[in-house]
C-alpha cells in the first residue's frame, strides 16, 4: 500500500480540519502502520487516576481515520461507520498515549482498520480498537 500524505502532511491537515483536537492528538511516525499520539492533560481524566474511555476512543477514532487518509489522501468526509474497542487494563495517568494503528482493507467504499493503544512506555496495551470506514466516491 503506497502513501499519499506523510506525517507532516497528516498534523497539517488536523490542524486545518479538526483545530479541536489538533493540540491534542498528532502523529509520531507514519510507514506500514501509523503511530498516533494523545497528550494527555486533566480533561483527559476520570475519577480513580486514569484516562477516561472516551479520551482512548477519540485517540483510537483520529488514528484509524488519518492512516486511512495516509494512503488514499485527504478525504475529510470519509466517516466511522462501524467501531468496537475493548479496554483492557487501567492506562497509566500521567503518561501520554500511544496508538499504532494497521489498515487491514482498503477498498473503494469500505476502509478497516486496527489500533493497539498503550501507555507511553509500557509494553502492554490499554485498548483494541477496530474501525469501519465509509470513503465517499470520487476520491483522488
Amino acid at each position: 500500500m503506497g502513501l499519499a500524505m506523510d506525517v507532516a502532511g497528516l498534523n497539517g491537515f488536523i490542524e486545518r480540519a479538526f483545530p479541536q483536537v489538533a493540540g491534542q492528538i498528532r502523529v509520531e511516525s507514519l510507514d506500514e502502520v501509523l503511530v498516533a499520539r494523545l497528550v494527555v492533560d486533566d480533561s483527559h481524566l476520570r475519577p480513580g487516576d486514569t484516562i477516561s474511555g472516551p479520551a482512548m476512543f477519540a485517540l483510537a477514532d483520529v488514528a484509524i481515520y488519518l492512516a486511512i487518509l495516509a494512503r488514499i489522501g485527504e478525504v475529510a468526509l470519509a466517516v466511522t461507520t462501524n467501531a468496537s474497542i475493548d479496554f483492557m487494563r487501567k492506562p497509566q495517568a500521567g503518561r501520554d498515549l500511544l496508538a499504532e494503528c494497521r489498515i487491514l482493507k482498503l477498498g473503494r467504499q469500505l476502509a478497516v482498520g486496527d489500533c493497539l493503544i498503550r501507555s507511553e512506555g509500557q509494553p502492554e496495551p490499554v485498548a483494541r480498537c477496530s474501525m469501519t470506514y465509509a470513503i465517499p466516491p470520487g476520491r483522488g
